[in-house]
């Protein structure tokens, strides 16, 4: 498994949803997995998985694969207008603490471009236009972001820590789709997130539980 320099998170390493998905799929699992990130995952680096264990080729331990439980209740949907609408005030696009992340950075020159504002309610919102190749990975990654914008706060940085995904059906290359997130918990560091994905329709193809962690704020000049 590589994971390729695109599929960027914060600088220099992967995209959290991007590399849950990799090691997901070359886990193989029937069922939905949860995959817990134990490091930020090396670009352009072979890794390898045994027992469900995703290791570098100096043999730290990079993430964590196991069976999923039940999967999480749906966030609910948006029609696409309230997700444009929603969108159009991002956050990220004035202040992101990571740029050129392949899932939601403005600065990513070809990234899947998924910008979640916030709904009235405290749930993010954004639509997506879905590439011309739509895999697994794709969806996990779409999945990732928009649960993290429920929590991101300026000074207040977070990162993916853990990700459950269960897809009902890929979405079509190039299809218009909607991602919904909300915040269910937050505790000290941590933040359990949901986020769902629909079609235009409201039909729902994906769902994800995910836990984000707190990096340290950054100190003000």
């Amino acid at each position: 498994m590589i994971i390729e320099a695109r599929y960027q998170g914060p600088p220099g390493t992967g995209n959290g949803g991007w590399s849950a998905g990799i090691f997901a799929g070359a886990y193989g699992a029937d069922g939905p997995v949860e995959v817990t990130l134990r490091r930020p995952p090396p670009l352009d680096t072979p890794l390898t998985l045994a027992d469900g264990d995703v290791r570098d080729p100096g043999g730290h331990l990079v993430a964590e694969v196991r069976p999923a439980g039940d999967p999480p209740a749906p966030v609910p949907p948006v029609d696409p207008a309230t997700a444009r609408a929603a969108s159009a005030t991002y956050p990220g696009l004035a202040d992101h603490p990571f740029p050129g992340c392949y899932v939601c950075g403005p600065e990513h020159p070809d990234g899947l471009r998924i910008y979640p504002g916030r709904l009235p309610d405290g749930r993010t919102a954004a639509p997506w236009r879905t590439p011309a190749r739509v895999t697994a990975p794709t969806v996990w990654a779409a999945l990732d972001c928009p649960g993290g914008w429920a929590v991101i706060a300026p000074g207040r940085p977070y990162v993916l820590g853990r990700l459950a995904v269960t897809v009902d059906a890929l979405p079509a290359p190039g299809g218009e789709y909607v991602v919904t997130g909300a915040v269910d918990t937050v505790e000290g560091r941590l933040a359990v997130v949901r986020t769902s994905l629909y079609d235009g329709a409201g039909g729902l193809l994906g769902r994800a539980r995910a836990t984000w962690v707190a990096l340290p704020a950054a100190p003000r000049p």
